[in-house]
């Protein structure tokens, strides 16, 4: 996909390019984020993402302990890689948001997936990972004024540009995403162990 760092941030000629380069689902998407950012207050996006983290890790639990590291198919991911990326990814956008809260630029995307190189561990104690991430992302967003940082942005490589409270909004929509893969590999490993 196209690198959309160089357009401009928000309005004008810059936002259609962004639009442009999306697919309908993705811009439908993007246009969720904004709305939705600007109209909830941080309070309740930080809600909505603790029940998000609730369907993902009842899915995690879902897959059998002893095939989390099992792909179902070789394309597709294990229930360990789909933890990993949501907590590698987690990093970047929930670190992002702490950093500008924090008065600091956005950090850079890191390369690949979050799922390189990624150690086997529970679906327990990847969930543990995300929520001590998220406890000190939480903290930060209900201490921070809800109109702090109005032009700062988190690049989202589908999305484009997104304020911290979009980028928070998104997370909840990465959780859900994740926790519907999850479903489907516990769902796949339980059909492939009766056949």
């Amino acid at each position: 996909m196209q690198d959309l760092t160089p357009f401009p941030l928000r309005g004008g000629r810059g936002r259609d390019r962004v639009q442009a380069a999306m697919n309908e689902e993705q811009a439908r998407i993007r246009g969720y984020l904004i709305a939705q950012g600007a109209k909830l207050t941080p309070a309740a996006i930080v809600e909505k993402v603790q029940a998000a983290m609730a369907d993902l890790r009842a899915a995690a639990a879902a897959v059998p302990s002893a095939r989390f590291g099992e792909r179902p198919e070789p394309e597709e991911w294990s229930g360990n890689e789909v933890m990993a990326h949501v907590v590698g990814a987690d990093g970047y956008f929930g670190g992002g948001i702490q950093r500008v809260l924090a008065g600091q630029p956005p950090p850079p995307r890191p390369g690949g997936r979050g799922v390189e190189g990624a150690p086997l561990l529970s679906a327990e104690a990847w969930y543990r990972t995300l929520a001590e991430q998220r406890e000190a992302l939480f903290a930060a967003v209900q201490a921070a004024d809800p109109g702090a940082a109005p032009d700062q942005r988190i690049e989202h490589p589908m999305f484009g540009p997104l304020t911290w409270r979009e980028t928070l909004l998104f997370t909840r929509l990465h959780d859900l995403d994740h926790a519907g893969q999850l479903q489907k590999i516990a769902a796949a490993l339980a059909a492939a162990r009766r056949a």
